[in-house]
């Protein structure tokens, strides 16, 4: 599905700046430096929809991005804080867990939620009580492992099986330096949000000769 038009539209540390739910949203979260900004880029087709930095824990409020998707459907992505960053202080990374938990828990929008793990450092204690948390509210979840271009390519099928093990649950492999993977997460998140998918052109055909 192609992505016509994609933006920023805020960024706040209080949930009552928050904007109007107006369409169905996909929240993001994840360690500092999972390659989180990245990820958002690659979905939505831009390059600097998310900034990116070289610095854990850049991101500091919750982040609201738009996208505008082919047929006119929209549909808005949530950058959540890094967490697990130590160098922050210790009353700013206290302010994060109830922002993201009361976040996660009244949003009437929020469809699903995004789990990253860097693929090398595999799951954390913080990733499992992430999914914990979000497996309490019945929240949606499409756990990604990032960075797989970084791995050999003859290891990250074992190394993916190996996640998917230890999580429980099906890990979705992201390369947002190469692509791989985007179509399977960004099908998914689509269903999950209630958009229809577009239908493939073969699969038309074949219909329309029956």
């Amino acid at each position: 599905m192609k992505i016509h038009d994609a933006q920023f539209l805020l960024s706040t540390t209080n949930l009552a700046e928050l904007p109007p739910p107006a369409y169905a949203e996909i929240a993001f979260a994840g360690r500092s430096n999972v390659g989180k900004s990245s990820l958002i880029n690659s979905l939505a087709q831009r390059k600097k929809l998310v900034r990116t930095s070289n610095k854990p824990g850049a991101t500091r409020g919750i982040n609201f991005f738009r996208l505008t998707l082919e047929g006119g459907a929209m549909l808005d992505l949530v950058d959540l804080p890094g967490y697990g960053y130590a160098q922050r202080s210790k009353k700013e990374r206290r302010s994060w867990g109830p922002l993201i938990e009361s976040f996660l828990s009244t949003r009437p929008g929020l469809r699903a939620v995004v789990p990253i793990i860097d693929v090398r450092r595999g799951i954390e204690e913080d990733d499992l009580d992430l999914i914990d948390y979000l497996e309490s509210i019945d929240l949606g979840i499409y756990l990604v492992a990032t960075k797989i271009d970084k791995i050999p390519r003859h290891q990250r099928k074992l190394r993916v099986e190996a996640l998917r093990k230890e999580a429980g649950r099906r890990v979705f492999p992201y390369s947002s330096e190469t692509g791989e993977g985007r179509e399977a997460l960004f099908r998914s998140l689509l269903r999950a949000a209630s958009i229809e998918l577009p239908r493939d052109p073969e699969s038309a055909g074949s219909a329309a000769e029956g």
